[in-house]
């Protein structure tokens, strides 16, 4: 038997008041799939579900097909009626301080994006009009900080790592919060939780009282990847290409952790830009590390990065095996070169705007049977260009295996077929079983079932 709660909250911090018309626009949005209210409330329970060892977004809809929302517009502000939800988000029948504020960080960005992106000062047409609308939507989750020197370590890696590997993450941490920089993640378990637990040690010993712990996400990933508690700021963009393209513009340097598909999928297209000719002088430090078990991971995917992308994209970052204080160290000293190059351009430091994106990075890849077949996977095209539909496959595979649509795909249609040139194919595939062999497809213990098929 299932425990759930029925319930009613208001918020403390993170969005105060709705206009009459921002609560009339989620109601009338109605309970399709796709609608605001859907997305709201599945971003709502997965919040709610957040410590939970299952990554099966299928089944947690499933389980908690009653869970319903009604919103409430009231003089002194917004009130929320929950019904049915799960009862691990309360103790002694109050619900859990942060998971109250996550929720109201996701009503605020929901609406916000969606009000935002029917502005007549909106253009999604070009890489330009694209990037100014995420900027607008971090600045109104206060994402952006002005004044601040940089110090903002954006960490990527697996959900569902071992006990080795997270506690090696969490030395990495330990050490970053050591060095008094922030932590900015995917927001969930894992990879992701670890180095936020071990700055808020460290934070602790250098009396730093408001350090950071940002968590970004979008909603077709949040089931899988539910925030975890550390998280004190919760971002939720519309989309995969918002989420990647946030992390890259307000962190100052990317630590990659051992993980899966995602983890792949992130690598590859921050890999992208950065061979891009117009970025080649823009400083953006990228360590990849893990305990010494990790080093067969990180020699494998090494190894696939020289095959497909090249010598040039192996340059781009630093692998350091099983040394926590020499990858934060390094990071730190990455980051000092980060505060010089922006002080020469006269550059932000809160969001990078020198880094140049193409359009091609920033639109929204959806996952059906027919993009994955058609994607252009030959050795003949540019570096950055083969790392964007590189990135595309491995965004593909992230669906087929937790996305709600993804996993619907797959199980009406069977799995997805991905081909290209040989030179490509052949390392793309051993590293896939590498992490099926890995069990970083899925939580350890699962059967893993591809979702995919490598046709030559």
């Amino acid at each position: 038997m299932i425990d759930k709660v029925d319930t009613s909250i208001s918020p403390k911090r993170s969005l105060e008041i709705l206009s009459q018309r921002e609560v009339e626009q989620l109601k009338a949005s109605g309970s399709s799939d796709h609608s605001l209210y859907a997305l709201f409330r599945q971003c709502t329970l997965a919040i709610l579900h957040s410590g939970s060892a299952n990554d099966d977004a299928k089944a947690l809809f499933e389980t908690y097909q009653d869970f319903d929302i009604d919103l409430i517009q009231q003089d002194r502000g917004i009130r929320l009626n929950l019904r049915n939800a799960p009862a691990n988000a309360f103790v002694d029948g109050e619900m859990i301080a942060s998971s109250r504020e996550m929720i109201f960080s996701a009503l605020r960005d929901i609406l916000y994006s969606e009000t935002e992106r029917n502005n007549i000062r909106v253009d999604l047409s070009n890489s330009s009009g694209i990037t100014d609308y995420l900027f607008h939507l971090l600045r109104n989750a206060r994402a952006l900080r002005a004044g601040e020197l940089p110090k903002l370590v954006v960490c990527w890696g697996g959900h569902s790592i071992s006990e080795v590997e997270y506690d090696y993450s969490k030395d990495v941490g330990h050490e970053l919060g050591l060095r008094k920089l922030d932590v900015c993640t995917g927001c969930g378990p894992g990879a992701m939780k670890g180095p936020m637990k071990g700055a808020t040690i460290a934070h602790s010993k250098q009396r730093i009282s408001e350090g950071r712990y940002l968590g970004i996400t979008e909603p077709g990933i949040i089931a899988a990847e539910a925030p975890n508690p550390i998280v004190n700021e919760l971002v939720i963009l519309p989309d995969i290409e918002k989420r990647l393209e946030a992390f890259v513009r307000v962190g100052h340097g990317i630590i990659v952790f051992p993980g899966g598909a995602g983890t792949a999928e992130e690598i590859l297209y921050l890999l992208g830009i950065l061979l891009h000719p117009k970025n080649r002088d823009i400083p953006f430090p990228l360590i990849f590390t893990g305990p010494p078990s990790a080093e067969a991971y990180f020699t494998q995917l090494h190894e696939f990065i020289g095959k497909t992308l090249g010598i040039e994209a192996q340059q781009k970052y630093r692998i350091v095996i099983g040394d926590s204080e020499q990858a934060a160290r390094e990071m730190a000293r990455g980051i000092e070169k980060v505060r010089e190059f922006r002080l020469q351009q006269n550059d932000a430091f809160y969001f990078n705007w020198s880094l140049h994106i193409d359009y091609d990075f920033q639109i929204p890849f959806e996952a059906t049977h027919e993009n994955m077949a058609t994607l252009d996977l030959h050795a003949n095209l540019p570096k950055h260009e083969l790392a964007a539909n590189l990135r595309r496959a491995f965004s593909g595979i992230v669906a087929g295996n937790v996305k709600p649509d993804g996993v619907k795909a797959i199980d009406q249609h069977g799995p997805f077929k991905i081909s290209g040139d040989r030179a490509i194919m052949e390392p793309l595939d051993k590293l896939l079983h590498s992490f099926v062999d890995q069990k970083r497809m899925k939580l350890p213990g699962s059967e893993y079932i591809p979702c995919y098929e490598i046709v030559e």
